[in-house]
């Protein structure tokens, strides 16, 4: 089962968040997001069990990607998730 968040609104860039099922990373940098956007400020698709998904993303999570490009892995930096949402914004 996937757990998604509702979209941010379309005023604010798309941030995704990919994760995995027991992935302790992926809840750091679910923490980061909700602290910095808010509860309904990035989706989460977990990967888990999604070919696709597995093949692109699993051995980078968590991956973080803002406006359709990837912008984390591993951890985000609270500082540089603020700076490159505002810049994908302009």
């Amino acid at each position: 089962m996937s757990r998604k968040r509702r979209p941010p609104a379309a005023s604010i860039p798309s941030v995704v968040l990919y994760s995995g099922r027991g992935c302790h990373l992926c809840d750091r940098a679910r923490a980061t997001l909700t602290a910095e956007l808010g509860e309904t400020g990035f989706e989460e698709i977990e990967i888990d069990g999604d070919a696709e998904l597995e093949r692109l993303h699993r051995e980078w999570l968590p991956v973080v990607e803002i406006g359709g490009e990837r912008a984390f892995v591993y951890f985000v930096d609270p500082a540089a998730l603020a700076r490159k949402v505002a810049q994908s914004r302009g």
